[in-house]
């Protein structure tokens, strides 16, 4: 262990002169801080070992970045270095699937098995709606983001080739569930909407000018035109406007109806 006056003239020799040397007598003197606050996070089925070698990383940034005339010692500064880098590793490391990604996140992840201990909430499986809320008042975050945390930390990763029995031959992956529409269906959706396009279009044509303009403008339109705008632009009142619409839509309704039965008659 350095005194103070050791430290302040290392770290001085460092910062001014990039004396190695001193950086690497500042980072020994606190393998044991290193080595402690490591010991704090066994509970995350890594190696202590690998634990330790992450920590001596955020030591050596630490020891880089520091500043001896902020007037506080290195162990001090360097504890917040070697906790972030041993977090960022187990995060990396705890599960194939990215986790953590917000400060929030990462709180809620490092703090949740300690909370669920302070409510006697240690059982298996899903936790109460009370002890939701409890924990997502507390470290500030959403009660899904809670419920999905927890799940995530109770059920380890799996391999989607993991048989289903020892002795059989299906896979886990055999068992998921394809949300993507079905091919079949797929073909038969397009064919219809194409089949309808068509009788629609056809119908259409069979319509005089101003009735396929005003059936378009009133009942095509990703926008419609107002009954008051169409009565402007053709001269005419908003009632024989909707009485154009209305004759319009009929003629195509009846043509698409004879046309569809045409077809089911042919087929």
């Amino acid at each position: 262990m350095l005194t103070l006056e050791e430290e302040m003239n290392f770290a001085k020799r460092w910062q001014k002169k990039s004396d190695h040397e001193a950086a690497h007598r500042m980072v020994n003197s606190h393998l044991r801080l290193v080595a402690k606050i490591a010991m704090g996070y066994r509970g995350y089925g890594l190696p202590i070992a690998d634990l330790i070698s992450e920590g001596n990383v955020g030591m050596m940034q630490a020891v880089k970045r520091f500043d001896p005339d902020r007037g506080f010692r290195l162990a001090t500064y360097a504890m917040w270095w070697i906790r972030a880098a041993i977090q960022e590793y187990i995060l990396h490391s705890w599960s194939l699937v990215k986790m953590g990604t917000t400060a929030a996140q990462k709180k809620l992840f490092f703090n949740l098995r300690k909370l669920k201990n302070k409510l006697s909430a240690i059982e298996e499986g899903d936790l109460t709606p009370e002890h939701v809320s409890a924990i997502s008042e507390q470290l500030n975050v959403s009660e899904a983001e809670v419920v999905s945390m927890n799940r995530r930390i109770a059920g380890p990763d799996n391999s989607l080739n993991a048989p289903l029995r020892e002795e059989g031959e299906g896979e886990w992956q055999d068992w998921l569930v394809d949300e993507t529409a079905n091919q079949e269906e797929f073909v038969a959706e397009n064919e219809e909407t194409t089949n309808r396009r068509r009788l629609l279009g056809a119908a259409i044509v069979g319509l005089k000018d101003r009735e396929r303009e005003i059936f378009f403008e009133r009942r095509l339109k990703d926008d419609p035109s107002t009954l008051d705008t169409l009565s402007r632009r053709y001269g005419i009142s908003r009632e024989r406007v909707r009485q154009i619409e209305v004759r319009a839509f009929e003629k195509v309704q009846k043509a698409v109806r004879n046309a569809a039965l045409d077809q089911a008659i042919a087929a």
